[in-house]
């Protein structure tokens, strides 16, 4: 028996999500105005989720009768073999902690999708880089191989033949936002039901490591009656970018949930074109309570050069309308930074984001990840070399419209007025149905006049020079 350390190391500088986020890549939200600075510590609280590939790790050498020992501190632990997650964002203090691991007589390696598609960022301070989602090989070294270079990893094809992770090893540390109207609190668990996505937006590194595969129902409903035989109050926040894909196999489960009395409440990521309303009803009658999904832009066009499936505007209000009725939480999100976007573009963005009223909603900057299709196309654009700076939020190429200041503060203007709008404390104080009088929209557009100064002061600055 061997002592296996997994090491999720804490980020640094800002709220640092690795895991599934970004394709596995992870982001780093600063925080660079009194909104966004808020929406980080929210953060901090509401997705502070336990990473579930170190989650499924700690089974596969827990089951193979290894001591597993799990570790987000910077301080050092004594083992026989250390293997850490990888992320783009907080690779150098990762690559820290690996060394210091080594100097100490313990076998290092990496997993992740950066040790997997930028494995040179790694390989000078570890002993083996795991290339591939991490399973096959940490299944192969728990039965006796010794790793060294670089571990192919091929996928599991059969995703049922995995034993579920173990998270009584990795302590979960997160809470789940469950209730809208009472703001509710309870431990939160991440799952994966699939692997991969089967769309081709160009942006996404989402399916640039395996194919899309899926775990059968039965599979998903075991490991939730096991959750919560070991939780009173559980929230499984699930982690597919597709999670309705299949929509018969998500009714399957909806109601095997209730057939089985699992008391539980989750939530999950799709496109808002493969719900409907049997759907959601049956998901939020089997304890559904918040769905996010991707708008990215409401221009066409855009979408269609980043391969994207355009989706009628009417159906996603009808949606997010439904969810309303029903007390579920929706996230939309958003991408600024196409090639196509101009200032006036994102503030139509924005506009569209309040008009289409979803409960929240999250922007980010577009950025190339390696191995996507978006990186070959933004290659010779690229002028920025810190790979720490491709999170999610920074601008990392020559935009033809926009520098990387006036973006952040674009981003900024984004979050302040989806967030800040009068309006939106209605939405708060559980009176949404108020929140779109004629009354109330004209005060929106006072507030966010008398933000520009704040938000976009080269235009103060223009007018003024004009008068």
């Amino acid at each position: 028996m061997s002592r296996i350390i997994l090491a999720d190391l804490k980020g640094r500088g800002g709220y640092v999500n690795k895991d599934t986020v970004a394709g596995g890549y992870g982001s780093r939200f600063s925080g660079h105005s009194f909104v966004t600075r808020f929406e980080k510590n929210v953060r901090r609280v509401l997705q502070n989720l336990p990473s579930i590939h170190i989650g499924y790790l700690a089974s596969i050498f827990a089951n193979a009768g290894h001591e597993v020992v799990v570790t987000r501190s910077d301080a050092l632990v004594d083992g026989d073999l250390a293997i850490v997650l990888t992320s783009l964002v907080d690779y150098r203090h990762e690559r820290e902690w690996a060394a210091a691991a080594r100097k100490r007589g313990t076998k290092v390696g990496f997993v992740g999708t950066p040790a997997t598609h930028l494995p040179e960022l790694f390989q000078m301070f570890g002993d083996f880089i795991i290339s591939g989602e991490p399973e096959a090989a940490a299944i192969r070294i728990a039965h006796g191989e010794d790793p060294n270079g670089f571990v192919s990893s091929a996928a599991i094809e059969e995703l049922d033949s995995l034993a579920f992770p173990r998270w009584d090893l990795v302590k979960p540390r997160g809470f789940g936002y469950t209730n809208r109207k009472t703001f509710g609190l309870t431990r939160a668990l991440p799952m994966l039901t699939s692997r991969s996505c089967p769309e081709k937006c160009t942006y996404c590194p989402h399916r640039i490591t395996a194919k899309f595969r899926a775990r059968s129902d039965e599979n998903v409903l075991e490991e939730l009656a096991e959750l919560c035989s070991h939780y009173d109050r559980l929230h499984v926040v699930i982690r597919d970018p597709l999670y309705t894909l299949d929509r018969e196999r998500c009714l399957r489960i909806s109601e095997g949930i209730q057939r089985r009395g699992l008391k539980l409440t989750y939530e999950c990521e799709t496109r808002m074109d493969d719900l409907d309303e049997e759907l959601i009803r049956a998901m939020h009658a089997s304890g559904l309570r918040a769905i996010n999904f991707g708008v990215e832009s409401p221009d066409p066009l855009v979408l269609r050069r980043v391969a994207r499936r355009f989706i009628p505007y009417e159906h996603m209000r009808r949606m997010i309308n439904l969810c309303w009725k029903l007390g579920i939480t929706t996230t939309a999100f958003y991408v600024i930074g196409f090639l196509q976007d101009t200032e006036e573009s994102i503030e139509e963005l924005i506009r569209f984001a309040v008009d289409l009223d979803s409960t929240f909603a999250n922007f980010k900057i577009l950025t190339p990840y390696p191995g996507t299709p978006q990186f070959k196309q933004l290659q010779p654009l690229i002028n920025d070399d810190d790979w720490q700076h491709f999170d999610g939020y920074t601008l990392n190429f020559r935009h033809p419209a926009l520098t990387p200041r006036r973006a952040r503060l674009m981003l900024g203007m984004c979050y302040s007025r989806f967030f800040l709008r009068p309006s939106n404390i209605l939405n708060f104080a559980g009176m949404h149905r108020y929140a779109h009088l004629p009354w109330l929209k004209k005060i929106d557009e006072w507030s966010w006049r008398w933000q520009e100064h704040f938000e976009r002061p080269w235009l103060v600055e223009r007018k003024v020079t004009t008068a």
